[in-house]
């Protein structure tokens, strides 16, 4: 079962603003192509899209303006905890707010199937993603040597948590 979350309101200004909507099937092969173009050789193919957007637990989400799909994320909820599966913008619409627009949609999912930590990976060299981790709370937990095939980058391992004494969160109540 997803998680019922409001919020996929669109950002930003005038009526051709991104939106963030679900996930459907008819997007993959737009998606499947923006993974070529972020993550090359380490892209998931259609069908490991389509498994993912089907599986159970998993809520995948995209910011479209105008039919175009500019970015892209999913999660996988648990019984007390998340993961991030993927994320993705565009190139050509990054710096954009985008991402940070993706994330705090897939964290308020998180927060509503009961989550209390959400887990993720991000290669090493990816400046920009881990300043956005950093931003919303996530800590490097270790360093999972050659995660990423067939390039055999490392991966960051992060988490963040959700709740805690004294901890306040800047994701939106659902």
């Amino acid at each position: 079962m997803k998680a019922q979350v409001s919020g996929l309101e669109p950002s930003g200004t005038g009526e051709h603003a991104p939106a963030l909507r679900p996930m459907l099937k008819a997007d993959l092969p737009a998606i499947a192509e923006l993974e070529k173009v972020c993550f090359g050789a380490e892209a998931w193919s259609l069908s490991m899209l389509a498994e993912e957007l089907d599986g159970i637990g998993r809520t995948y989400v995209v910011a479209a303006a105008e039919g175009v799909v500019l970015g892209y994320g999913g999660v996988f909820v648990g019984p007390d905890f998340a993961e991030i599966m993927t994320i993705a913008v565009d190139p050509a619409q990054r710096g954009l707010g985008y991402g940070r627009l993706l994330m705090d949609h897939l964290l308020a999912v998180a927060r509503a199937g009961g989550a209390s930590h959400v887990f993720l990976e991000v290669a090493t060299d990816l400046g920009p993603a881990r300043g956005l981790y950093d931003s919303l709370g996530f800590v490097p937990l270790g360093i999972r040597k050659r995660y990423y095939q067939p390039s055999g980058r490392d991966a960051i391992m992060m988490r963040l948590t959700l709740v805690g004494p004294g901890l306040v969160s800047d994701v939106p109540e659902v």
